[in-house]
């Protein structure tokens, strides 16, 4: 039975943990060459080597690091089909606008929204080329409402995620080329797991307003982003597409 990636090619950064890793596994079940961009080299060669795909060692925020990455997948396999665009960090130091300092505002704009905009310029020539292709950009629920547990740069980063998206999607979808924003509620992944560990009162919050009453998991959003990047989603693009057990239409959440 043919996969729903068969003979694509796709880029996935933040691809050794969490929703990346998931997706990266997901899209090689369904027959996509998958190139791997993170900045963890030791991981990055294992992942690569069990979906039987590439890793190239990049920093989303290095414009000549993107650049060199979707360059690599190019020349390894032929084409770009996919860009799944989901690095990103939600440090602790980033909370309340009153206590965020400026260097903490830049480096998640940095690596949230900068390399969104880096990987996009990287991504579409190729596809342009070819008159295809899916970029799905990892934006959040906190791109459409206010977050309970206030992070300021991280809620104003996918934002900016959400509205380039937007705008990249009408822009080139005349060209046979759709671009989405994913927008995940909260998900059991590392980077959750750390905040528990650090801060268990503001991350047991967020689980208070899912009406699920649980966290996703990788492989959830994983489907997701397959989705998004398979002709099953054809007619869509400069969509916001949300996963996120309901947070996002909840007024009140019964406990």
């Amino acid at each position: 039975m043919a996969g729903r990636l068969d003979g694509k090619v796709a880029v996935v950064t933040g691809g050794c943990s969490g929703i990346g890793l998931a997706t990266a596994r997901r899209f090689a079940e369904e027959g996509a060459k998958v190139v791997i961009g993170d900045l963890v080299e030791d991981r990055g060669g294992q992942v690569a080597d069990e979906v039987g795909g590439l890793f190239v060692a990049t920093d989303v925020t290095s414009g000549e690091q993107v650049d060199n990455l979707f360059r690599a997948a190019r020349q390894s396999f032929g084409s770009v089909d996919v860009a799944f665009n989901n690095a990103g960090i939600s440090p602790p130091e980033d909370e309340s606008i009153l206590n965020t300092g400026l260097d903490a505002w830049r480096k998640v704009q940095e690596v949230n929204l900068t390399s969104v905009y880096l990987c996009c310029k990287a991504a579409l020539p190729y596809m342009l080329e070819q008159q295809s292709g899916s970029i799905i950009n990892t934006a959040s629920f906190v791109a459409v409402m206010g977050a309970a547990t206030s992070q300021i740069s991280y809620s104003a980063s996918k934002g900016g995620v959400l509205s380039m998206t937007r705008e990249l999607g009408v822009e080139f979808a005349r060209q046979g080329v759709r671009v989405n924003a994913l927008c995940p509620g909260p998900v059991n992944t590392p980077l959750l797991k750390e905040l528990f560990a650090t801060d268990y009162e503001s991350a047991a919050r967020r689980l208070v307003h899912v009406p699920m009453g649980r966290f996703a998991e990788p492989d959830e959003i994983a489907n997701a982003v397959l989705f998004l990047a398979s002709d099953e989603s054809s007619f869509m693009t400069a969509a916001t597409f949300l996963v996120d057990g309901g947070i996002s239409a909840a007024y009140v959440t019964p406990i």
